[in-house]
């Protein structure tokens, strides 16, 4: 049931095809992952026998992940949750099974009850983020809009630094498309592991590299995409920006600065070009980062030359109090050399290009008179709104927000407990909650602490769609089954509670009972979305995915979309919202405890999911720290042993593993969940702010690498 083989009857066929009478359907994975792969579904009889990738779809080229050939084992998984339950006491794992109708009621009632007693429904908060993407999960945000002004936890913990720091210098964060990258002559992974985290991406790089790149990798671990690398960099962590600025002074003093370039696409050179003069040399950046600086000067000079190169940024670069800057500093490279808005260049980071979808899912108006929390149009109107926390300090807000405080906290496509940071100070907010539901697949660390779960679909049981925010494709996931057990798709639990909420007080929602799960993803192909994609409409990508239409390069018209309408070394905006006008240099974090501590995504997971299944336990058991051998022998840590890593703001315990791959004073454990384990890394991070992220996102990014710890042999 796992889907990694095919049956044996589905030999393939001479005109393509499997043998066997199975019907094929189109799905697209809807994780949060660089790759967002074009898949197809084999289905016999009713059940969904296996996966492969979609052909159609030139970036993946047909293949699959570990994690997307695991699709089928996680829908038919036995310890999937298969009806409403209903936990007799939070944390104590007695649940009892209740009907839809008991369920909703529950729910329904007690978010009457909220309105009631605070003339609002800001006591009623959202939490909904990236776990299951695309069209559909929008519904949750469309539902409680529907009934009124609520409190959403908003921003994202992923990427929201960059996105900021990209949007001050190019006015929007847009990547260049990775099949065009074996254009490249000179390609830098700087602070990524696409070995693990973009599988299908590692080709082009390899693509490259066949035609003459170099391949340079610059991380502090020696991770697997290191080990692909010509050539690797063991960086002192948080000091990348200082890397970039020294590769910049010393590109400027040698000459090789693109000055064509700069004198059509760039603003506020000359005022970066003075702060490089005044504050930077190759010796400083040397001793700020730990690399040579002969090494600093090689390979500044072979950048700078080579024509195209490309930098390809890693989300972990700007989870630091400095993340912002650092994405500055990087993106400043770029540009001096010219190689932004070339075919194989570009300061590669993600791409907003492909959301285009128009939105209706996730906009319903409230009825008419909600009340929700006051703010001033620019025209001098006053208008209620929803309540926006921070979502990347959850923990806080739950717990300090008031008058009214959350009452009702609704979690889907997250799991808070096991992500959001400072889990001890979560466990304290969530049992303030009078009620929490949870619409999720499996009994995780979230649902643990919840009063009411609802099984949801998985992507084989619900139409949706999804688009790459890192490649150009876009595609459509088929209802390939019926729902499993008694799930219901986000749309169908919509509908239900919305239903029940009009029964109990008419005209609390305008979420339209009709609703078609259907028919409401099709209407989201609108007319950006089909000039964008060049379909006709959503029926299209029924016969094969689509790419965007947009040929070339991001900003190769060169028509940025700052104030300016160029390049922004220099940005009016960001010194408005309390930042550095230039891609200036800003120290890290001040240590507080004697090892660095990171918690990067694991191989065989992403974040929370994946790792919980029963076949992939094989290749992850238990979780693992890795400390460097010397790190270990002065703490009389063996390898293998049980150890303690404890940080500020608490603890846990896991085995170790010693190797040589890491700084003496780091270690790395993976996130993750393991379902018989009660291993949390979110224990060892707290929640300090990035330095950017809420002007695009609405709350800043957090630091999620600035964390501190030290351990011990238990």
């Amino acid at each position: 049931p796992c889907g990694l083989l095919r049956p044996a009857q589905a030999a393939p066929l001479k005109g393509g095809g499997y043998a066997g009478g199975y019907a094929v359907h189109r799905q697209v994975c809807p994780r949060n992952c660089y790759d967002t792969c074009m898949m197809l579904s084999h289905v016999k009889d009713g059940r969904v026998e296996f996966v492969e990738g979609d052909p159609a779809c030139t970036f993946t080229g047909g293949g699959l992940c570990v994690k997307g050939n695991s699709y089928v084992g996680s829908a038919y998984s036995p310890d999937r949750i298969k009806y409403p339950m209903e936990q007799q006491g939070r944390g104590t794992g007695k649940w009892k099974r209740l009907s839809w109708d008991e369920a909703i009621d529950k729910i329904a009632r007690k978010i009457v009850e909220c309105k009631q007693k605070d003339g609002s429904l800001l006591g009623v908060g959202l939490n909904r983020l990236s776990g299951h993407q695309g069209v559909t999960p929008n519904v949750a945000d469309g539902m409680f809009a529907s009934m009124g002004h609520i409190t959403r936890l908003v921003g994202t913990p992923c990427w929201p630094a960059g996105i900021d720091a990209q949007s001050y210098d190019m006015g929007k964060m847009l990547a260049d498309d990775p099949e065009e990258m074996p254009e490249s002559r000179y390609v830098i992974l700087w602070g990524g592991n696409p070995a693990y985290c973009s599988i299908h991406s590692m080709k082009y790089v390899y693509a490259a590299r066949e035609r003459g790149a170099k391949i340079l990798c610059i991380d502090p671990v020696f991770t697997q995409t290191a080990a692909k690398a010509d050539e690797y960099w063991q960086i002192r962590t948080g000091t990348d920006g200082a890397l970039a600025l020294g590769m910049c002074r010393h590109i400027l003093d040698k000459g090789l600065a693109d000055q064509h370039w700069l004198a059509a696409n760039a603003s506020g050179y000359d005022e970066f070009v003075a702060y490089l003069r005044d504050n930077v040399t190759v010796e400083w950046a040397s001793k700020e980062t730990g690399i040579p600086a002969d090494n600093i000067r090689a390979v500044a000079e072979e950048f700078a030359t080579a024509k195209p190169a490309t930098i390809w940024m890693g989300y972990g670069l700007q989870r630091h109090t400095n993340g912002g800057a650092t994405i500055r500093s990087i993106d400043a490279l770029c540009a001096m050399t010219g190689n932004i808005g070339v075919t194989g260049g570009g300061a590669r980071y993600g791409s907003l290009l492909n959301y285009v979808f128009t939105g209706a899912h996730g906009a319903f108006q409230p009825p008419a008179g909600s009340v929700g929390v006051q703010t001033t149009a620019p025209d001098g109107s006053v208008k209620n709104a929803r309540r926006m926390l921070n979502i990347n300090k959850m923990a806080e807000m739950l717990l300090t927000t008031d008058n009214p405080p959350v009452r009702l906290l609704w979690v889907t496509g997250c799991n808070p407990v096991s992500q959001i940071f400072d889990h001890q100070k979560m466990l304290k907010a969530l049992a303030r909650m009078e009620m929490t539901v949870v619409v999720d697949l499996f009994f995780n660390q979230t649902v643990e602490q919840a009063d009411i779960v609802l099984p949801v679909t998985t992507l084989f049981e619900e139409w949706n769609a999804n688009a790459g925010y890192w490649h150009r494709w876009v595609g459509i996931n088929e209802k390939a089954i019926e729902p499993l057990h008694e799930a219901k798709c986000q749309v169908d639990i919509a509908k239900l509670l919305t239903a029940r909420l009009n029964q109990l007080s008419p005209g609390f929602s305008t979420f339209p009972a009709d609703a078609d799960p259907r028919a409401l993803l099709m209407a989201e192909c609108g007319q950006a979305m089909k000039d964008h994609f060049g379909i006709a409409s959503m029926e299209d990508l029924l016969k094969a995915p689509a790419k965007a239409q947009k040929p070339g390069p991001a900003w190769s018209d060169g028509k940025y979309l700052t104030p300016s309408g160029k390049y922004e070394f220099k940005s009016d905006i960001c010194a408005r919202n309390g930042l550095n006008a230039l891609p200036v240099y800003v120290p890290g974090r001040k240590p507080f405890g004697p090892l660095r501590v990171l918690t990067p995504h694991a191989k065989f997971g992403l974040h929370s999911q994946f790792i919980n299944l029963e076949w992939m336990e094989d290749f992850n058991p238990e979780p693992i720290v890795y400390i460097h051998p010397e790190t270990a022998a002065a703490r009389s840590i063996r390898d293998g042993d049980m150890v303690e890593v404890k940080a500020r703001t608490g603890a846990t315990r896991l085995r170790a593993r010693l190797t040589g791959n890491m700084p003496r004073d780091h270690i790395l454990l993976y996130e993750a969940w393991f379902r018989n384990n009660t291993y949390n890394c979110q224990n060892l991070v707290d929640e300090e702010s990035a330095d950017m992220g809420e002007w695009k996102t609405g709350a800043p990014g957090v630091a999620i690498h600035d964390q501190f710890a030290d351990v011990a042999r238990v």
